[in-house]
């Protein structure tokens, strides 16, 4: 592992660990910071830093665009089964396989429109 890679993810995972500490005593500011585009856009600056390339970096958020769409009815369907009862992990596991099924999705659906993803 370069020193590079192994600072940005010693970087990335600090910041991941931080939201998850703050979100035990406070759900709602865990919540609003988890809510910010972090890792999105550690992407873009790591991505840019690397090519300089407008264009890769343009697609990639645009792409993050899309791709976030799709994942967005998994933040109401989870604690929607917790708070039915549902085991934390069969919740979370529902959500993630609905989220991977409307990625397809989305990709069919765009692709009709001309954007390749």
């Amino acid at each position: 592992m370069t020193l590079d890679l192994a600072i940005r993810a010693l970087l990335s995972g600090v910041i991941v660990a931080a939201i998850a500490l703050l979100g035990k005593r406070s759900p709602a500011m865990g919540g609003l910071l988890a809510s910010i585009p972090l890792v999105s856009t550690l992407g873009m600056i790591w991505l840019w830093r690397d090519t300089g390339d407008k264009e890769i970096v343009a697609d990639y958020v645009g792409s993050a665009f899309w791709y976030f769409l799709p994942s967005m009815p998994m933040f109401l369907l989870i604690p929607a089964l917790l708070r039915q009862g549902m085991n934390f992990w069969l919740a979370l596991g529902l959500g993630c396989l609905m989220t991977i099924i409307l990625y397809l999705i989305t990709i069919q659906i765009a692709a009709r429109f001309g954007i390749r993803l």
